[in-house]
């Protein structure tokens, strides 16, 4: 006898338009954290938002039993933007320069009507004449917006990295 697996039920196809509509909410998140307008970055999150990086050993990890990287709900999120934007954030002032590639974009819809998001991402951060590549996959939850638009209830970035070398550290918004 044949053992034949069967893959899980496909989700329906999300609309293109959509698909398209998510891209360019990401491309406008990129541009807001690559000018640090991180006040109005702050804005896409729900109140009950919450900013996750997984360790690098990790990836997969759950946040109410594993250590993240960055674990933030909405007030460590405010918290964390306030100090990046002051003279105490050592490790970020002056500010890096960084740029954001995002693509390979995928959006599911779920049973709650929130969104499923997938994306790759490269972050370039340049500092001190060091050049950083952070690379990783974007794994998002999006709640829609009446009259448009979305915000995270989560923003997770997975980093690709077997260690943060050499940087050693994430002192920006993945």
């Amino acid at each position: 006898m044949i053992d034949v697996q069967t893959s899980p039920p496909a989700r329906p196809a999300v609309p293109d338009s959509l698909v398209r509509s998510v891209e360019r909410f990401l491309y406008e998140e990129a541009e807001l954290l690559d000018q640090w307008r991180l006040h109005e970055w702050l804005e896409l999150f729900t109140p009950e938002g919450h900013y996750l990086v997984p360790s690098t050993d990790l990836p997969d990890g759950d946040p109410a039993k594993d250590l993240f990287l960055v674990q933030d709900d909405r007030f460590l999120l405010e918290q964390r933007v306030n100090s990046l934007l002051t003279r105490a954030a050592h490790a970020e002032y002056p500010h890096s320069r960084t740029r954001r590639l995002v693509g390979n974009v995928r959006v599911s819809e779920r049973a709650d009507a929130t969104l499923d998001l997938r994306a790759n991402f490269v972050v370039y951060r340049v500092r001190s004449g060091a050049l950083d590549t952070y690379i990783g996959q974007y794994r998002h939850v999006l709640e829609r917006q009446q009259g448009g638009g979305f915000r995270f209830v989560e923003r997770k970035a997975v980093l690709d990295l077997d260690a943060l070398r050499p940087h050693g550290k994430v002192s920006i918004n993945l």
